[in-house]
């Protein structure tokens, strides 16, 4: 059984029937949208959909990474004996069924996930490597598995969520970026939520941690690895880390007391410090599997940043408009507004369990004016009473998502003068207001251009 009918849901099980299996798709939602997706999958014969919670469960479920440990189904399922697995998981036994499986390498983090898997993709494809970056990122796993292309190295994007249900998969390299307070809604507790992000490290022959990380740095893993930290700083022997303008190597080289340059800080865009520890990240990654010295920065030039992470919308009157809409977590939106000062903040949304006071804390006197929105606002604004009482606050709604990113807008116009930058970096999940952080950051990308003229 498929438990849930969301995109990995779907994937899942379109490459279970393409494979053979028969397979039953449970969704509790019985919205328009799903039954019309319901039907489209019902089209293949060895797919069936239910809305009604199946009185006998079968003794394998592959469960959405957006269902909680405590779902219902699920609490009976494991009472009952049955094995629950995320899809990841499957697609690992899956592969390693076959005589020659491929190397697995995978990476996880609070923030920075995409960014870095597809820096990592972009240097093992500049070596000539078959590659794809996969998981939480472009397709899942599976679909990979299944597929008809060619791939010998997967680079996957791993959430908590796919990590605590994911009992035997072992890597060849993983990577934890950083650890901060995120999905706790879903975990229960950091302690929780911590532990989901270090069996990304069960059985890895190389494990990659930050050592500029507080909640990293202490952490002693188990079993026979490899251990490989990387810094903004200095590296000492064993790590990768930052020489005036160059990115060096200390862990992957034949001698540690020696260095190897990989790179310089120009090859990264942007050049923020949360993007160069990407940079050093995936780095990391690609070296542990034999990827040259030349191919790194020639595969971080040829990277190009994804939309909605601090991507520059206009800059017109010399006010910068900068749309970070994938900042859905105070770890993020501290990366964020640290890149800038003098900033008109566009925050708020689903807090999911995290506390602002930090973040509003550390960065409170780069703050000009705060806007706020969405259902858990109210903790942004009594972080700023608390912290920053002189930043001027205003609460802005609208009657739908266009209306309240047009209002948002209009306001920032009215605030921002020359040297400003008005930053949507919420701290906060979107789906409150809107469809998706995407949606989000597309709406503000339009309301700009819409408001302010469609020239640079």
């Amino acid at each position: 059984m498929v438990a849930g009918l969301g995109v990995t849901g779907v994937a899942t099980a379109k490459a279970l029937a393409k494979i053979g299996k028969t397979v039953l798709v449970y969704e509790e939602n019985a919205s328009t949208s799903m039954q019309t997706k319901a039907n489209e999958l019902k089209l293949n014969t060895n797919i069936d959909v239910t809305f009604e919670q199946p009185e006998i469960l079968p003794k394998l479920i592959i469960t959405s990474p957006g269902w909680k440990p405590n779902h219902p189904v699920l609490v009976r399922a494991l009472s009952s004996g049955c094995e629950v697995i995320s899809e990841v998981e499957y697609a690992w036994r899956l592969d390693h069924e076959k005589p020659k499986p491929k190397v697995w390498i995978g990476l996880t983090g609070t923030n920075g996930k995409t960014t870095t898997v597809s820096m990592a993709e972009a240097i093992f494809l500049a070596d000539g490597k078959r590659a794809v970056a996969c998981g939480n990122i472009g397709k899942t796993v599976i679909e990979v598995i299944t597929g008809e292309e060619e791939i010998d190295y997967l680079i996957i994007e791993l959430s908590s969520f796919q990590l605590h249900w994911s009992e035997q998969l072992r890597l060849q390299s993983a990577a934890i970026l950083n650890i901060a307070d995120d999905h706790l809604d879903w975990h229960g507790t950091f302690i929780e939520y911590l532990a989901a992000k270090k069996r990304i490290a069960n059985g890895a022959k190389q494990i990659i941690i930050n050592r500029d990380d507080r909640n990293l740095n202490g952490i002693e893993f188990e079993g026979d690895h490899k251990l490989v930290k990387f810094t903004l700083d200095a590296p000492r022997p064993g790590e990768i880390g930052v020489v005036e303008d160059l990115l060096v190597d200390r862990a992957f080289v034949e001698d540690p007391q020696e260095a190897s340059a990989l790179a310089e800080l120009s090859d990264i865009n942007p050049q923020a410090p949360h993007n160069v520890a990407n940079a050093l990240a995936a780095m990391a990654l690609a070296r542990s599997c034999g990827v040259s010295v030349e191919a790194v920065a020639k595969g971080l030039r040829n990277f190009a940043p994804g939309h909605h992470r601090i991507e520059e919308i206009k800059n017109l009157a010399g006010i910068r408009w900068i749309n970070d809409s994938k900042a859905t977590n105070p770890h993020a939106a501290n990366a964020s507004l640290a890149s800038f000062n003098s900033i008109v903040w566009i925050a708020g949304g689903l807090a999911k369990g995290a506390d602002m006071e930090d973040l509003v804390k550390s960065k409170a006197s780069r703050l000009k004016a705060a806007l706020l929105i969405g259902t858990d606002r109210e903790l942004i604004s009594e972080a700023l009473s608390k912290h920053a009482p002189d930043v001027p606050k205003y609460f802005i709604d609208g009657i739908s998502a266009d209306q309240l990113m047009e209002n948002l807008i209009s306001k920032a116009m009215e605030l921002a003068v020359s040297g400003d930058v008005v930053l949507l970096a919420p701290a906060c999940a979107s789906m409150d207001q809107f469809n998706s952080y995407a949606h989000r950051g597309d709406l503000f990308a339009e309301k700009v251009k819409k408001l302010l003229g469609s020239e640079k």
